[in-house]
C-alpha cells in the first residue's frame, strides 16, 4: 500500500477512526500523530469491541503501530491502556 494519511477538517467525531480501521487490513504500519487521550475511537474487530484513546488502531489488527511525536502522551493513561489491551490478549 502507498502512503496513505488521513486528516480531519474538524475537531470531534467524523469517522476517521473508522476510516484508519479499514485501511488498516492492508497497511504495514499504522501511525498515530496528533491529539491526546481524552479523543477516543471505538472499533468492531469481528464480535470483540476495543476502546482506544492513545494507540493507534492498527495495534488490534496485528500491525505495527507507532504514537507520533504529535500525541499528547499522559504515560499513566498509556499503561493502563496497554494492561488492559494486554488482558484480552
Amino acid at each position: 500500500m502507498a502512503n496513505v494519511t488521513v486528516i480531519g477538517a474538524q475537531w470531534g467525531d467524523e469517522g476517521k477512526g473508522k476510516l484508519v480501521d479499514w485501511l488498516s487490513n492492508r497497511a504495514d504500519v499504522v501511525v498515530r500523530f496528533q491529539g491526546g487521550h481524552n479523543a477516543g475511537h471505538t472499533l468492531v474487530v469481528g464480535d470483540q469491541v476495543y476502546k482506544l484513546s492513545l494507540l493507534p488502531s492498527g495495534v488490534v489488527q496485528g500491525k505495527l503501530s507507532v504514537i507520533g511525536n504529535g500525541v499528547v502522551v499522559d504515560p499513566w493513561h498509556l499503561l493502563a491502556e496497554i494492561d488492559k489491551l494486554g488482558a484480552r490478549g
